[in-house]
């Protein structure tokens, strides 16, 4: 069993900046991406941004270049650094890893205009 704990979610004003972090633990088996992805109210859940464990990356259009993912293999926790935030990120944001395929229980992004 896995357990995926995500934290940094809150309420930021346009243009300012999150943190948030997930940590995993449990059955976890390598190789593994670890990842967010996002879902706002009537949309479809989204990629946000992956990282495998030797480093590559991969974004969603929508935040290329100004989110950045990072993660720390031997602690099992990934990071997304969120920079200049507007009101179209607000969001459910979801930790996930792919081995096996799990989910966090999301954590709320939202950004005042």
């Amino acid at each position: 069993q896995v357990q995926l704990v995500e934290s940094g979610g809150g309420l930021v004003q346009a243009g300012g900046s999150l943190i948030l972090s997930c940590a995993a633990s449990g059955w976890i088996f390598s190789p593994n991406d670890m990842g967010w992805y996002r879902q706002a109210p009537g949309n479809q859940r989204e990629l946000v941004a992956t990282i495998g464990d030797g480093g590559s990356t991969d974004y969603g259009d929508s935040v290329r270049g100004r989110f950045t993912i990072s993660r720390d293999n031997a602690k099992n926790t990934v990071h997304l650094q969120m920079n200049s935030l507007q009101p179209e990120d607000t969001a459910v944001y979801y930790c996930t890893i792919s081995n096996p395929r799990s989910w966090g229980q999301g954590t709320q992004v939202t950004v005042s205009s």
